[in-house]
């Protein structure tokens, strides 16, 4: 009970400092815009206040912060700048990796507040040799790359001309960490919203990384850190984080229409938004589908933070619902903003106004891989107890 307590008071001490750093962010949203990256400036007063080491083991000077406490920060980082929060969301988890190394590498990576971790797919292998292993390939949508300290690769091995595999027979996948600098780093980012996230794409050419710098990436991995945040798999957090983030905008949106658009009169019209029946019940639908989504989505964490004390990890059942969870808020905030934008008329449509970059934003979240609606199908084959022909989560 105790630990709990702690977590809790870590956890809203964190939303509150999130909460003060807010007028900070949106005083810096042209420059994220376009510079698309986070300045400098704002990166430093985020690494002030650690939140770069929000899910980080405590034993390496992180928060370890409870799945539903991640979810509330980055919501309310979302309501200023969905950028932002996105490279919060995207370099922590990267840093729960962390979990799975031997301690000397960790305290080796993670060695400050301002080390930062980022990474990007991308169809390539890695040759093993002596003392570790050969990597050439381009690497993409690496979010928050233009201020990360360490850079990785997702890859499979060849050892003698022969991929390695996993326990079920399948290409083993390994994480291949090294130093930005190691690599060219492309400014590949030109995107129709979240510019700020600088997910550019990287080029390794032939570069060695030792043994000592590779992770193995497996789901059931055996865990170097003990403690129930490990419990949760990256992607189980990803989705997690990046559903919070499209709640964020979603409700940023409406809070900003109620405030503008309620008094405002359309050319022609005879009454002003707010008295339109049409309006009255796109704000009324909206908050709904927030509210709702906001709160499958916190009873979801909540529950499987719970069952996390005992678990090694979670049943295909319990994925399943944290999977429908996450999209749903996904899909959820997209809708909400859609109607929002088109029922703000012509105003929406400028930059001055506070439409326009979240409805980009929105739209932009929802191409990533944790808002398609195929999620829906693999659930719905759980839910009917089929076999899901693609998997909920990864490692």
């Amino acid at each position: 009970m105790e630990k709990d307590q702690d977590q809790a008071a870590r956890g809203a001490a964190k939303r509150e400092a999130m909460r003060t750093l807010g007028p900070r962010i949106d005083a810096a949203i042209e420059e994220i815009e376009t510079r698309r990256e986070l300045p400098r400036d704002l990166f430093d007063a985020l690494v002030a206040e650690d939140f770069f080491c929000l899910v980080l083991p405590r034993d390496y000077g992180g928060a370890e912060l409870a799945p539903p406490d991640l979810s509330r920060l980055l919501e309310e980082a979302g309501r200023h700048d969905a950028s932002v929060a996105w490279c919060l969301g995207q370099n922590n988890i990267c840093a729960l990796i962390g979990a799975y190394m031997a301690p000397d590498l960790a305290a080796e990576i993670f060695d400050g507040p301002a080390t930062t971790l980022a990474w990007g797919p991308g169809p390539n292998t890695a040759r093993a040799v002596d003392g570790g292993y050969r990597l050439s390939g381009r690497f993409d949508f690496a979010s928050g790359s233009r201020h990360a300290t360490w850079l990785g690769a997702h890859v499979p091995v060849l050892a003698d001309g022969e991929l390695r595999l996993n326990a079920a027979g399948k290409p083993a996948v390994f994480t291949l960490l090294f130093r930005r600098e190691a690599v060219r780093v492309l400014d590949t980012w030109h995107t129709l919203g979240l510019k700020g996230t600088g997910s550019d794409s990287f080029e390794a050419d032939d570069l060695f990384v030792p043994e000592r710098y590779v992770v193995p990436r497996e789901r059931g991995q055996p865990r170097r850190v003990a403690g129930r945040l490990y419990v949760f798999s990256q992607s189980n957090l990803y989705a997690t984080a990046f559903s919070s983030v499209a709640l964020g905008i979603a409700g940023a949106m409406l809070e900003a229409f109620i405030a503008q658009m309620r008094d405002t009169v359309p050319r022609g019209a005879a009454r002003s938004r707010g008295d339109n029946n049409v309006v009255q019940a796109a704000v009324g639908k909206a908050e709904a589908r927030i509210a709702s989504a906001r709160a499958l989505l916190h009873a979801t964490l909540d529950e499987l933070w719970d069952v996390a004390h005992a678990a090694d990890g979670f049943s295909q059942e319990q994925d399943a619902r944290l999977r429908l969870a996450t999209t749903w808020a996904i899909q959820q905030s997209r809708e909400s903003a859609m109607e929002l934008y088109m029922a703000a008329g012509a105003q929406a449509i400028f930059t001055a106004q506070p439409f326009e970059r979240r409805f980009r934003d929105i739209h932009t979240l929802c191409q990533q891989i944790q808002g398609h609606a195929a999620h829906f199908e693999t659930v719905g084959q759980v839910l009917m107890g089929m076999a899901p022909d693609r998997a909920l989560f990864s490692f």
